[in-house]
């Protein structure tokens, strides 16, 4: 049996389809881990859902800020973006509740004890150590499976709070562990969560790092599969392996091994570009 974790497909059907062919995967013996953002920008977001939901126990996915920027269009009362491409066909798509039902039912977080990686989206806050995040992740699941009136989606927008404290709660906790496991990149010196920057290393301000190499990371030692920063390109230091490749901006789609862990299979990515600055 081989476990590969994917990076962002973003709706690059064809692409997904021949990385799969590349690392001649069989659903039988092995086992793709998806590092979520499944869907949009790209030209084929309801192909990817399909294809990933037939994979069954073949395929474990974890949610991204596009994923869930989907449910909060179909379920809740958020509106399709400018930068939206593909989301419509799912949206129309005479099988989108159950499609819908599956996405909503994915994990924030994965981690399996056996092979000691632990799968995310986009990132851990330092003050979190590895059971913290595990705990963070089941409560956001609980509070998404659940939604049923979108107020879950209505809830989780903002930029607010930024630094995590034990005693956090309600909707300033959840929406804190959303964007974490969704959208951080980079933090301050005191591990403030700052959401503004999607740029390469060299253009980082003054004062802010990426999250895996701030000082005293609680999660430092464990092995961390991401993606979600495109412009980070394919990075593997301090523990964390970030794999969001670009794919739907020309980049390649990237599958990391993990078993055994024997470096990366890519394949060109798709010629249908999106706007310039992913997120």
């Amino acid at each position: 049996m081989a476990v590969y974790a994917v990076g962002d497909v973003q709706g690059c059907a064809l692409e997904l389809q021949a990385l799969l062919t590349k690392i001649d995967f069989d659903a039988r013996r092995d086992r793709l881990w998806f590092v979520g953002d499944l869907v949009n920008r790209g030209p084929d977001s309801l192909a990817v859902l399909r294809r990933v939901q037939a994979l069954g126990d073949a395929a474990i996915v974890v949610l991204g800020n596009h994923d869930l920027h989907l449910l909060a269009v179909a379920r809740g009362d958020a509106s399709l973006k400018s930068g939206d491409h593909g989301l419509e066909a799912v949206l129309d798509a005479p099988d989108r509740e159950p499609l819908l039902d599956w996405l909503q039912g994915r994990p924030m977080l994965h981690h399996d004890p056996a092979l000691g990686v632990t799968l995310v989206h986009a990132g851990l806050p330092p003050q979190w150590d590895l059971k913290t995040a595990i705990h963070c992740a089941r409560e956001l699941e609980a509070e998404l499976r659940s939604e049923r009136k979108g107020r879950f989606y209505r809830r989780m927008y903002g930029d607010q709070p930024d630094l995590w404290r034990d005693d956090l709660e309600g909707d300033a906790r959840l929406r804190f562990i959303v964007n974490c496991l969704t959208r951080l990149r980079v933090c301050d010196a005191q591990g403030r969560v700052f959401l503004g920057f999607k740029g390469r290393l060299e253009q980082l301000p003054v004062g802010l790092t990426p999250w895996f190499r701030v000082p005293g990371r609680r999660t430092a030692g464990e092995r961390i599969v991401c993606g979600h920063w495109s412009a980070l390109g394919y990075l593997d230091q301090n523990g964390v392996a970030s794999i969001d490749t670009g794919c739907v901006w020309g980049g390649p789609l990237t599958a990391l091994r993990l078993d055994p862990p024997t470096g990366l299979v890519q394949v060109p990515g798709s010629t249908v570009r999106g706007l310039p600055a992913a997120d």
